[in-house]
């Protein structure tokens, strides 16, 4: 019987070294990219040069680059409970603080913890030195809307009455309207949606100079 011919020791040890090589190191290109199949290897892309005579990159005779334009950001903070909500984006400021926290149930009567809260937004107008104030009411969609245009009305009114003292200032114009049950900001399916909607908000443009 024939033996099957063997490779040297060494060669067999080369080969077998190889290979696990090999092996390994496209084993551990897949798990670094899974991306990547394995066996392919990623090449970096060539940079592209540009020709900056080349008359596709030049606008035509006459035309001009539009104005650059700041992207408007909005910035979000509420309390915990959800009684006042802060909105900045770079063009405004509002404030909606919870019927609630300002007035009794079914009632423009302002409450005991309801000039503190005014006091504070009207002192941010002052830092923001904004001269066109905003103050809207809105309530939720119980009761007849009739009703809820007046009741929101009614606290408008009551708020633009402390922020208009504490403002003291004649320069500073006001726009007051009560929207009733409509514009609502939560689903009124819910008591703890209609609480969110039963609101006043206070609104100024940032940074007037």
């Amino acid at each position: 019987m024939n033996a099957t011919p063997r490779l040297p020791l060494t060669l067999a040890t080369a080969t077998l070294l190889l290979t696990t090589t090999l092996y390994t190191a496209t084993t551990a290109h897949a798990d670094d990219d899974p991306s990547v199949p394995p066996g392919t290897e990623a090449t970096a892309a060539a940079p592209v040069e540009l020709d900056a005579n080349d008359p596709d990159l030049k606008l035509p005779e006459g035309a001009t680059l539009a104005e650059p334009k700041v992207l408007d950001i909005k910035q979000v903070v509420e309390d915990q409970g959800g009684e006042e909500r802060r909105e900045d984006t770079n063009a405004d400021v509002k404030f909606a603080l919870q019927a609630e926290v300002l007035f009794p149930r079914d009632s423009a009567k302002l409450g005991a913890e309801a000039k503190a809260r005014i006091e504070a937004i009207a002192q941010e107008i002052k830092t923001q030195n904004a001269t066109r104030i905003r103050v809207f009411g809105f309530t939720d969609n119980l009761g007849s809307s009739a009703h809820g245009d007046v009741l929101s009305r009614q606290r408008a009114n009551a708020v633009h009455d402390i922020l208009d003292t504490e403002l003291n200032d004649p320069g500073v114009t006001f726009e007051v309207r009560g929207y009733g049950e409509d514009y609502p900001i939560a689903s009124n399916a819910s008591e703890e949606g209609r609480k969110k909607n039963r609101r006043v908000e206070v609104s100024f443009p940032r940074g007037e100079s």
